[in-house]
């Protein structure tokens, strides 16, 4: 059992992220990160499904406070959960208990370390990430979420639940991810590890790129001439991320990747 008697460092820096968010900011800057912003929920929904399952919550998934499954009697002082109460009042039922359990959680960590598992990823970091691209998400009335251009119906909770992560909690590779218009991702059969992408910006046209982990995207006719023997394959946003980690971290394995084949 905790009491909520520590120092509560881990719980303040948390709540200091979240005090920092911008929940009701610009719709142009939520749309430009609409990508990372939806890898980043798939992200949270498959590590909520884990610890779901490793604690009995399957009933308050997906978005949930997990201390009340791990410890029911943890406390939070009283000076830091009414500063957390106040901080999301109004805010969706969704964005209110997902930031009371990663402060919860934080603290619970810093307290009682034995009590929280350590062969699961950190639940709340996604959507703490996904809150600083750009504030909050809702939930309509038919389960879909909106995450301010774009919107999916999340899988069921074992839908959620496989071990490979969705996308890398980088910077770098966050932003790479995104961009204002239409992507579409390709990578080379030649097994070189590059990523292409085609944009479609709102204004109109077209542009081919490759991504470079020292300039970013460059342009490249590549795609559209079809160079040597090179053959490209349309790949899944997920697969991207991942081949855009690999060049940012300098590594030399090139994780598989699942081509996207067009409906007829």
């Amino acid at each position: 059992m905790s009491d909520g008697r520590g120092n509560e460092a881990a719980a303040s820096e948390v709540l200091e992220r979240l005090c920092a968010v911008e929940w009701m900011g610009e719709w142009s800057v939520a749309f430009a990160k609409a990508m990372s912003r939806r890898l980043l929920m798939r992200e949270y929904l498959r590590r909520a499904a884990l610890w779901a399952q490793k604690h009995s919550a399957e009933s308050a998934w997906p978005f949930f406070d997990i201390t009340e499954y791990i410890d029911p009697e943890f406390k939070l002082s009283s000076s830091l959960s009414c500063k957390l109460e106040e901080l999301f009042r109004g805010q969706p039922s969704g964005v209110k208990a997902t930031c009371r359990g990663a402060v919860h959680l934080a603290e619970l960590r810093e307290q009682n370390p034995a009590m929280v598992p350590h062969d699961l990823p950190d639940l709340y970091e996604p959507l703490i990430r996904l809150y600083e691209r750009g504030g909050e998400f809702i939930t309509d009335n038919c389960g879909a979420l909106d995450l301010t251009g774009v919107s999916f119906r999340p899988l069921r909770l074992q839908g959620n639940a496989y071990n490979t992560p969705v996308v890398p909690l980088n910077d770098a590779v966050l932003d790479a991810l995104d961009a204002e218009g239409r992507v579409t991702f390709y990578a080379s059969g030649d097994d070189r590890g590059a990523v292409f992408r085609r944009l479609l910006p709102q204004g109109g046209g077209q542009r081919d790129e490759v991504f470079s982990a020292t300039l970013g995207w460059q342009p490249t006719t590549q795609l559209s001439t079809a160079e040597g023997d090179i053959e490209f394959i349309r790949i899944y946003d997920q697969d991207a991320a991942r081949l855009i980690e690999h060049a940012v971290l300098g590594s030399t394995h090139r994780g598989s990747v699942q081509a996207v084949h067009p409906q007829p």
